[in-house]
């Protein structure tokens, strides 16, 4: 046998024995779907019989919430911004201030149904809302970890309106899946009570 030979028989050989080893596989880990969002853009929601307004973004609709009062309620200024391509969804009540003592009680609401979601939540970090300009004030609550509701806010001018809202999607919690599009309305939010004003 030449040397030639020798060397295919050879190869041959390694090459049927590492075909007959068998081979482990390592699953890929569990992946999302990319999510396109829409470019930022707002108008102007300014409705005639309530006392604020605020720009939201373009592709969000807002609805009167009916869910527990119907037109002709005492409270006709609770609505939601329906986020229908993102799936979200913020719930927006107002309520009249007439003293301290109610604007007291609805700011110490407000902060005990946001730490409601504290069994689930990793944490809860509040961020202070001033604007100065158009006297707006109030705390914005980021709940992290797969709470119900990662973002909560209420606003206020300190002496005649309050304005609560939280933000939801109707699926199971889950902060990892839903974290680029939390961050992106939270974006949304933090426009809105920024461009928000007092009707007089």
């Amino acid at each position: 046998m030449n040397q030639n030979n020798a060397i295919l028989v050879i190869t041959a050989f390694f090459l049927a024995l590492s075909a007959c080893q068998e081979t482990s596989y390592t699953p890929k880990p569990k992946g999302y779907f990319k999510i396109d969002l829409p470019e930022k853009k707002y108008r102007l929601f300014n409705p005639s019989d309530c006392p604020f307004q605020f720009e939201v973004p373009h592709y969000s609709k807002v609805v009167r919430d009916t869910t527990f009062f119907n037109e002709a309620t005492a409270y006709p200024c609770w609505m939601n911004i329906d986020f229908k391509s993102q799936g979200g969804k913020i719930h927006l009540s107002y309520r009249p201030v007439d003293n301290r003592d109610t604007l007291r009680k609805l700011i110490d609401d407000s902060h005990k149904l946001t730490f409601k979601h504290s069994i689930k939540a990793d944490y809860i970090d509040e961020m202070q809302i001033h604007n100065k300009r158009n006297n707006v004030s109030g705390i914005l609550y980021q709940v992290g970890g797969n709470a119900a509701s990662n973002i909560q806010f209420y606003v206020s001018d300190d002496s005649a309106h309050f304005i609560r809202g939280a933000l939801y999607f109707p699926v199971e919690p889950n902060e990892d899946s839903l974290a680029p599009v939390i961050d992106f309305i939270k974006a949304d939010i933090l426009h809105m009570l920024e461009s928000m004003k007092w009707k007089e």
